[in-house]
């Protein structure tokens, strides 16, 4: 498997010499690095980093960019999300379904729409129209936040930094999640939201 270079964090929180708090197991944000890129050749899609520097997540799509179904996988290969596009003449909407069993068996989940500002807003299924989170910016821009129906800010991606400020290339960004949130939810509406702006 691809490897990156450890977050500075992941390494001081495995030290000995970690502080009491974070030795009592004190949630704190965790941070992924996200790759637009597929892991396969001449394959769409991006590749999910963990704290560890090892790949966590992936999709891998065969077809076009944009395609109208693909599958966020866990580092073997199992299906964890399907996110589907619909299309209603010109309006658009994605919906997702958490997969279990090795996806033998899905359930509906949550449904993304594009607004009119650069952004999306999600909504839970079940929820009827009433809407669950609100994902503002551009995705092209690789700074977006994504942000509950309260208003507050639940995840954060941005262009990905060296420890020396060194920004790298536009399609490796870091995903910041906060405490107490569905990281599983918060990388698939990441997911969503490069195929809404064609990213992968």
């Amino acid at each position: 498997m691809a490897k990156v270079k450890p977050l500075p964090e992941a390494a001081a929180a495995s030290s000995p010499s970690a502080s009491p708090s974070q030795q009592q197991g004190e949630q704190k944000p965790a941070v992924y690095t996200v790759w637009m890129k597929s892991l396969v050749f001449n394959g769409n899609g991006c590749t999910v980093y963990g704290a560890d520097g090892c790949v966590a997540y992936r999709v891998d799509n065969y077809g076009c960019r944009g395609g109208r179904e693909v599958f966020f996988m866990d580092r073997a290969g199992n299906n964890l999300i399907r996110i589907q596009r619909k299309s209603f003449c010109m309006f658009r909407r994605w919906e997702a379904c958490r997969c279990f069993d090795d996806g033998e068996e899905t359930r509906p989940w949550f449904r993304v729409h594009r607004t009119w500002r650069n952004g999306a807003a999600v909504a839970m299924h079940g929820s009827g129209r009433s809407r669950a989170y609100r994902i503002d910016g551009c995705s092209r821009k690789s700074d977006y936040k994504i942000s509950g129906a309260d208003g507050l800010i639940v995840a954060a991606i941005a262009r990905k930094q060296t420890a020396s400020g060194v920004a790298l290339g536009e399609d490796v960004l870091t995903l910041t999640v906060g405490p107490e949130v569905d990281h599983l939810l918060v990388l698939g509406l990441v997911v969503v939201f490069g195929l809404i702006n064609r990213c992968l």
